[in-house]
């Protein structure tokens, strides 16, 4: 489905007054916005630092989900203890980074919590929690081609739940690059579509509550009024997960194989993937700051191919045709992808001089 991508004027110029008159405000308020490089957001992934942040998110992620399909195939472990360890990971990790930065973003000093505090933190922490939990189930029903297959969708979920939540409004030809992208993680995985109807809405659940924690967070980090900087963001949210997740585990875990798979070899694992695990989250969060949350997902989309390619390196699996032209087409729309962007923000710049006077309240008018 593509959305219509013209602003109308006055659409246009109300932002930018807005965001002057934020910025006014932000001058003020020094102890509760985070003095964030605006050249490197600007900039987007063509900066090293978001860059950097890309390839860690990368790697880490590569991590978590080979240390995942280990414990739940290799070890037989229970996936809601696999999710419960790596929500106490994460959250005591966090804990640990919201005082030691780690060059991953700048502390800010607080004066009280903001409006509506725990309410974003127990929506996103039960999203992160429902995303990890199905992500799980999934992949112990399904392999990790067909559930990478069904998360390819995930950039026209984010694009109109942008639109939904952010009012971020997409172009016609960016929404029109997202479809080689999508297609060509599909035909990656195309030689291993073992179905499983459990596994099957298991990924499609995960990918809708990614894509809306995913945006939901980028409206939280990025904030006018106040931000959150990623550490905040994972821990306040692991936390509030937690709250969610342990009577939900209490209830429909298998504690007799739980206990049964609690072996060195286990411990050591589930230690080890609650580690990979938060630096993963917190990469995520750290580059959802530089960058828009269909950009987010569209890396995601790539991770996704990477991450296929790697489990046919790791798991011996031959290398097919479609998996090749997969990666071929997937390369050629994050390409164009890049492209459409570019055109949009040119687009973009060029109608905000032709802006002339508008009618405000009250009936004055503003030259723009």
């Amino acid at each position: 489905m593509i959305f219509p991508s013209c602003c109308n004027l006055r659409n246009i110029i109300s932002r930018l007054n807005r965001t002057t008159s934020m910025s006014e405000r932000h001058k003020k308020d020094d102890e509760n916005v985070d003095e964030s490089p605006i050249e490197e957001i600007r900039e987007g992934l063509c900066h090293p630092r978001p860059m950097l942040f890309l390839i860690l998110w990368y790697f880490f992620s590569a991590c978590t989900l080979f240390l995942n399909k280990y414990i739940l195939t290799t070890l037989k472990g229970e996936p809601y203890l696999l999710g419960t360890v790596q929500m106490i990971m994460t959250t005591s990790l966090g804990f640990i980074q919201m005082y030691l930065p780690l060059g991953m973003y700048k502390p800010i000093k607080r004066q009280g919590k903001p409006p509506n505090f725990w309410r974003n933190m127990i929506i996103v922490g039960s999203t992160r929690f429902i995303t990890v939990l199905l992500g799980l189930v999934a992949l112990k029903y399904v392999a990790v081609s067909f559930t990478e297959t069904v998360k390819s969708s995930a950039p026209i979920f984010t694009v109109m739940i942008s639109r939904c939540i952010l009012g971020e409004r997409t172009g016609v030809f960016v929404q029109l690059s997202l479809i080689p992208i999508m297609g060509g993680l599909a035909l990656c995985s195309a030689y291993e579509l073992s179905f499983n109807i459990q596994g099957f809405f298991a990924a499609l659940a995960t990918n809708l509550t990614e894509c809306l924690q995913n945006v939901y967070s980028k409206m939280l980090i990025s904030g006018e009024k106040f931000k959150y900087t990623p550490a905040e963001l994972q821990f306040y949210t692991s936390l509030a997960s937690i709250v969610v997740q342990i009577p939900t585990c209490a209830l429909i875990m298998d504690w007799g194989r739980a206990e049964d798979s609690l072996t060195y070899k286990m411990i050591i694992s589930l230690v080890l993937n609650g580690i990979f695990f938060h630096f993963q989250s917190i990469t995520a969060y750290v580059l959802m700051s530089y960058i828009s949350p269909v950009t987010h997902s569209v890396a995601n989309t790539v991770k996704r191919a990477f991450l296929i390619w790697l489990s046919i390196l790791i798991f011996g699996n031959s290398v097919t045709f479609l998996s090749g032209l997969g990666t071929v087409v997937v390369t050629v729309g994050v390409l164009l992808y890049n492209k459409a962007r570019d055109y949009d923000a040119r687009r973009m710049s060029a109608l905000q001089p032709r802006s002339i006077s508008i009618a405000r309240k009250d009936g004055d008018v503003i030259q723009a």
